[in-house]
């Protein structure tokens, strides 16, 4: 478990000590400027939006940007623009900043302005999960929350004395959108982009010996995002305090380019910033110390590079390159076969003799290569990529980044079998970075969903020309360390695949960034249109395929479509480009509502979803048979076929692991996704078993579907499907044998699409190799009787931002779960926690997320804990149901 907390990395009581600070506390929070503001605060002119085209299809053309006149006057881009300048590689394309301080007028920037009757927050903060749900009109697509809007966020900062001559810096990990900084009134600058993660220096504007007034505007556009973005400062915030000698932001790359079992070679690069006035001669030094699963230090220093000395001139940078070799290396890599060993680097800055900065720079020794004919090379061990696709959401805690939560989705979904991860479509938390390479997880790292074409109106195509070079080096210094990164994604999707030459000449630039910052790593760019005979699939390392794999509608139903039509593309992608490995960095898009099965099943493979053919716009459900798909995509079983004919592809990345909020094709209506191999609230649905069964082939395990408690279906066919490891299966209903199937050429699942349906029990005998293998029954439950309840973890830390997942169940008077339970349930607690949010997993349930009444959705719901900071103690929830026997459970919090 990551624990927030700050650090310092020098002696203590060295005034020059690096200080990291968590700033999370003692928010003041405001939604909305201050009544009859006449300053305009806008980052830039905007167009106009008058046609909202919720609910298009998810793989609808990008349309080229609407031209807006430039309007420099009374807008804060030239003043924002300067904060990305340290990563703009050609010093002369780099902004100046304006004489003044636009908005220092405004009341909520000024020291003196009353703020007591704003909210207090507490961050990560996420402005819109609270709700109300919208009901009515459009924006399904950004999860039906009122995410859009100004946010203000003030907060004192008590500097000391003792950091007069420091450089003392605020670092945001993330604040969606157009965040503007200011600290006693001066604008300070501020970063449009809300997924990176970025700096502004605080210096010039400090009075060190008292409190320092920060504000932060945020302005999040409508009509910016395809999913649920969120609002809000809605990653940690920490107060950066340095020597003006320093290592730089983001300052230290470390690579291993040569690794064996014998011995690793380890560079490192630093840059070393001076913020004084005068030139200095610094020495440079690292140590290199092992860490433990935990990423706590562990034993002595097992290398060290020697010193380097340079010159680093005033209010300039240096960069220095050291090697060391390491003997028997504990080599990074993914389980189960390997194991995430890591490092961490200590450089040391010495200016004098005197140490001034020490910087932390955790990462890990491993060998990475992609094959075009072996797919990925892990330490010289093929591995297939199992990996799914997830947007930046947390479910019913929103976009509000909790390391337990995350935790919890990486657990759940390695319990399936997944070893990667793409981070869909933008920069992550760090944390969440951190705990793929405790974890071991590889990472496909992505930076943009657009470049100059839109998606939606106001989404990134807005600042691509200014901000683009600035992000995606953001991101790449941030994130470059991270052993589990494998490869970059410069883009998603994105409309420059329609326009030839130009766009490819785009994606170059891209390709060529991420070369200056990461030599090591591959590029890649997800591509739904682009075909092996135009210009971008050459660009990058990687071929990046989505859905074309498998072929994108490609049965006679769509001829005549207007969209994408595709016939299967890995034979011609492989013959195009023999030298590339290709990876499908989205597959399946399949749908389904967990616990709801529609009839008639269908006999196809894979099918889209209509009314009557695994959908029902009624209710807003799609059948759970885990036959159906988007229109553009395909079940999980045709996308394994398609792999397995291919077995030169890399892998691919399943969209998605977990439902997510907004997006929630094929109902525009609903609140969140239906694509997801778990639901909102982490609830396995069907489809999670299929995975299973193909991605940990060595887990005895069968998986029954659809559930056996049907009072209205006696006699008829009840079709019944079996996901399992093994190669064949016999059904059994109340003892009588359905036959005995095996498993043929390109078949992922065992059917019975004849049973006849009749109370009592299912029951499935899976073997393998002739031999017993695995077993799962289910019975046909009661009626409703109990409640019960069972955390996930019965231990949390009393730190305020840990959590325990408790789960919900219905059960009949046998303790059998009842499959179709929909009771109303009441939550309460007492103790040293507090009940965060709850859910079902329902896409239609519009009940909002703090709320303690939540319906069971077919038998289940769950509520999430969340400790009181600093109280220590027993923790009782307690869950109430009229007509059913109550619940309740106990955490322990310390």
């Amino acid at each position: 478990m990551l624990v927030l907390i700050a650090s310092t990395t020098a002696h203590a009581g060295d005034a020059s000590a690096r200080e990291r600070i968590p700033i999370n506390g003692g928010w003041r929070f405001h939604q909305g400027d201050p009544p009859g503001l006449s300053t305009r605060l806008d980052y830039d002119v905007r167009p106009k939006v008058t046609d909202n085209q919720d609910g298009k299809a998810a793989d609808a053309r990008p349309e080229e940007a609407e031209q807006v006149a430039a309007q420099a006057q009374g807008v804060l881009k030239p003043w924002i623009l300067p904060s990305g300048n340290a990563f703009i590689g050609d010093p002369s394309r780099r902004h100046v900043r304006p004489a003044g301080d636009p908005g220092s007028d405004v009341p909520f920037v000024q020291p003196k302005f009353d703020d007591r009757a704003w909210q207090q927050v507490t961050l990560p903060h996420d402005w819109a999960i609270a709700g109300p749900f919208l009901r009515e009109g459009p924006y399904g697509g950004m999860g039906r929350l009122p995410s859009w809007g100004i946010g203000w966020y003030r907060r004192k900062l008590d500097i000391p004395s003792s950091d007069r001559g420091r450089s003392v810096f605020l670092d945001v990990d993330g604040a969606m959108s157009y965040a503007t900084v200011w600290l006693n009134g001066h604008l300070v600058g501020g970063w449009p982009y809300g997924y990176n993660s970025w700096r502004v220096d605080l210096t010039p504007h400090l009075k060190p010996g008292g409190d320092n007034q920060l504000a932060i505007r945020l302005d999040n556009p409508p009509d910016s995002a395809r999913w649920y973005p969120g609002g809000g400062l809605y990653r940690n915030v920490w107060l950066s305090k340095v020597d003006p000698l320093h290592v730089a932001h983001w300052g230290t790359r470390v690579t291993t380019p040569q690794v064996s079992a014998d011995a690793a070679t380890i560079q490192l690069d630093a840059t070393v910033d001076n913020d004084s006035g005068r030139s200095t001669d610094v020495e440079v030094a690292t140590e290199i110390v092992a860490l433990d699963e935990s990423g706590q230090r562990t034993g002595d220093v097992v290398a060290r590079i020697a010193p380097m000395r340079t010159s680093v001139a005033a209010r300039s940078s240096a960069t220095v390159t050291g090697t060391t070799t390491l003997a028997r290396p504990r080599l990074w890599g993914p389980p189960p076969t390997q194991r995430p060993n890591r490092y961490v680097a200590i450089t040391m800055v010495s200016r004098g003799g005197r140490i001034v900065d020490r910087y932390e720079t955790p990462f890990g020794i491993r060998s990475v290569r992609f094959d075009a004919n072996e797919g990925l090379i892990v330490n010289g061990e093929r591995i297939v990529i199992r990996g799914v696709n997830n947007h930046h959401d947390l479910g019913a805690l929103g976009a509000a980044f909790n390391v337990r939560a995350a935790e919890r989705q990486l657990e759940i979904m390695r319990d399936m079998g997944a070893n990667a991860v793409r981070m869909s479509h933008n920069p992550p938390a760090p944390e969440l970075l951190e705990l793929a390479d405790r974890m071991g997880f590889l990472v496909v790292d992505e930076v943009f969903d657009s470049w100059e074409r839109k998606k939606t109106p106001l989404d990134f195509h807005l600042i691509f020309k200014d901000w683009h070079e600035p992000d995606l080096r953001a991101m790449l210094r941030r994130d470059r360390n991270h052993p589990s990164i494998i490869a970059w994604s410069v883009g998603n999707e994105v409309g420059e695949q329609y326009t030839g030459e130009a766009g490819a000449a785009i994606a170059k630039r891209l390709h060529e960034i991420v070369r200056e910052e990461d030599p090591t790593r591959p590029t890649t760019n997800a591509m739904n249109w682009a075909k092996p005979d135009m210009p971008l699939p050459a660009v990058l390392d990687v071929i990046g395929l989505n859905y074309q794999g498998e072929g994108i509608r490609d049965t006679p139903e769509f001829e005549g479509t207007e969209r994408i039509r595709t016939p299967p593309q890995y034979p011609a992608f492989h013959a195009r480009f023999p030298d590339k490995a290709i990876v499908s960095t989205e597959t399946a898009s399949a749908l389904s509502s967990r616990g709801v099965y529609l009839f008639p099943v269908t006999k196809e493979t894979s099918a889209p979803v209509r009314d009557g053919r695994g959908g029902d716009s009624k209710i807003r459900q799609v059948s759970a048979y885990e036959l159906h798909a988007v229109d553009f995509g395909s079940s999980a079983d045709k996308v394994f076929a398609s792999l397995d004919r291919n077995p030169y592809v890399a892998g691919e990345f399943a969209w998605t692991g977990f439902d997510y909020l907004g997006e929630p094709t094929p109902y525009y209506d609903s609140r969140s996704s239906y694509s997801g191999i778990v639901d909102l609230a982490g609830f396995p649905k069907d489809r999670f078993y299929l995975y299973q069964a193909r991605w940990r082939p060595d887990l005895p395990m069968a998986h029954l579907l659809p559930h056996w408690t049907w009072p209205r279906r006696e006699g008829q066919v009840t079709p019944v499907h079996v996901f399992t490891s093994g190669d064949e299966a016999e059904l059994f209903v109340n003892g009588k044998s359905q036959g005995r199937r095996k498993k043929g050429p390109y078949e992922y699942r065992l059917r019975w699409d004849d049973v006849v349906y009749q109370p009592g029990e299912l029951r499935v005998q899976a073997y393998r190799n002739g031999k017993p293998w695995a077993e799962a029954r289910t019975r046909t439950a009661g009626a409703a009787a109990t409640l019960d309840l069972q955390p996930d973890r019965r231990q949390i830390r009393a730190d305020g931002s840990d959590l325990s997942f408790v789960t919900l169940r219905i059960l009949d008077r046998d303790g059998q779960p009842v499959p179709d339970a929909a009771s109303l349930v009441e939550f309460s607690v007492e103790g040293p926690a507090e009940i965060v949010a709850t859910d079902n997993g329902d896409p239609t349930d519009m009940t909002p997320f703090p709320s303690h009444q939540r319906n069971a959705f077919h038998g289940l719901a769950l509520v999430v804990l969340r400790s009181k900071p600093g109280q220590a103690g027993t923790v009782t929830l307690r869950a109430t149901s009229a007509q059913l026997q109550a619940a309740q459970s106990t955490v322990q919090v310390r």
